[in-house]
């Protein structure tokens, strides 16, 4: 492949995944929804284990209905992506307040902050697969329902 096309490939996926942060960070549930309908292909693999039941892009959608509920101040600011090939990496710190229900918790107020790191295969301009790590202990801890010594 030509540099410049790799070069132009790399500026796609970037602008392709701020568009997504900024739609996320906008805290607009129906702004997020079309985001995910515009940047995942609509069977998109997700081969990160999700608290919900349905798959492909309506997974996401259901995530993040999910987060804001719990979190309505949700932020997720993207500390580095990196590009190669058909792949993108994120690396996010995420914060929010805890003000609704959460994976079985009530709303405690406490503000949560904890990292994520994503990896996004793109096909055809469009996220076709992921795969995620998302520090979900961290944000227990911080909410109080797993003790320990650090959040």
């Amino acid at each position: 492949m030509s540099e410049t096309r790799s070069t132009t490939r790399a500026t796609n996926y970037r602008a392709t995944l701020r568009h997504l942060h900024e739609a996320v960070n906008s805290g607009d549930a129906e702004l997020i929804r079309q985001a995910i309908d515009e940047v995942f292909a609509p069977d998109v693999v997700i081969r990160t284990p999700l608290p919900v039941g349905a798959t492909g892009a309506q997974a996401l959608k259901e995530v993040f209905t999910t987060l804001l509920t719990a979190f309505p101040d949700l932020h997720v600011a993207v500390e580095d992506v990196i590009v190669e090939g058909d792949k993108a990496v994120c690396r996010n710190t995420v914060t929010g307040t805890h003000r609704g229900d959460y994976l079985r918790l009530a709303p405690t107020g406490n503000a949560v902050t904890y990292n994520e790191m994503f990896v996004f295969r793109f096909a055809d301009d469009r996220i076709v697969e992921t795969w995620g790590v998302v520090d979900v202990l961290s944000q227990l801890r911080q909410l109080g329902a797993i003790p320990g010594a650090f959040a």
